[in-house]
């Protein structure tokens, strides 16, 4: 069972930096409905929009496509961490 959960993080950290390179920079969905309906007008800076990880990319990166997939390793690192965190919390309790 570690074995397996070793080799899925390695495939998760791989994808989420390799796949990150490939991301399209069009606006997703909701964005675009709000572009086209001229909602997007009365937005307003988000309070999180000078966090490390606004945009879907690393602040301070060299590289645009690097700060990518450097903000999709840390997305998978730290979506891990609560998972399992979570379920151990959950499974302490039931012993």
């Amino acid at each position: 069972m570690k074995r397996l959960l070793i080799i899925g993080g390695l495939i998760a950290v791989t994808l989420a930096a390799v796949v990150s390179l490939y991301a399209s920079s069009a606006p997703d969905g909701l964005n675009k409905v709000a572009e086209d309906h001229g909602i997007a007008a009365n937005e307003q800076e988000s309070a999180t929009g000078s966090s490390p990880l606004a945009g879907y990319s690393l602040t301070g990166a060299s590289d645009e496509r690097l700060g990518g997939a450097a903000a999709g390793i840390v997305g998978v690192a730290v979506t891990a961490g609560l998972g399992f965190g979570l379920f151990y919390l959950i499974r302490e309790r039931r012993h």
